[in-house]
């Protein structure tokens, strides 16, 4: 097994363990950048940081992201005192859309397998127009485009 799909694997077990942490049946984009983060591969783990963002930094973006969608529907999140999402019955969790197209978007942004590397799958994840990650990282005050722009950047020093 090539290393890249050793980390891909990875990457997506740990999301799917991010997914059951929120109580979802899904592994979704969001999941994916929390396992991301948590991995800490050198280039995506300096990528995330010199924006300020790790895992904890992304899990409170994400938390506000979701009361910000609840406040956008008229429910104040304030307004109750709701626990954490219990963790989900322990399966293997699913794809979700939003992961299957940020892997798809990844892949597609390498020249080939051969050139695949870790900062393509934070590539895919970043390149997402709408969704839970380009809302969370608006909330957190990071320019997804400047990070986006970073990440391409390392990814073609790489290519040296």
């Amino acid at each position: 097994m090539a290393m890249i799909d050793h980390y891909i694997n990875t990457i997506v077990e740990r999301g799917a363990d991010e997914a059951h942490k929120d109580g979802s049946a899904t592994v979704e984009a969001q999941h994916l950048l929390l396992a991301i983060a948590a991995e800490r591969n050198p280039v995506t783990h300096q990528a995330l940081t010199s924006v300020g963002l790790d895992h904890q930094a992304i899990r409170d973006a994400l938390d506000k992201e979701f009361e910000q969608s609840l406040g956008a529907a008229g429910v104040s999140l304030a307004a109750f005192d709701l626990p954490r999402p219990s963790p989900a019955p322990k399966r293997s969790a699913n794809l979700g859309a939003s992961a299957k197209l940020a892997l798809e978007r990844g892949l597609a942004s390498a020249t080939g397998k051969k050139d695949l590397r870790p900062a393509h799958l934070l590539l895919g994840i970043l390149l997402a127009e709408v969704g839970t990650v380009p809302r969370a990282l608006a909330a957190a005050g990071v320019d997804r485009a400047d990070l986006t722009a970073r990440v391409r950047q390392t990814l073609a020093g790489e290519g040296d």
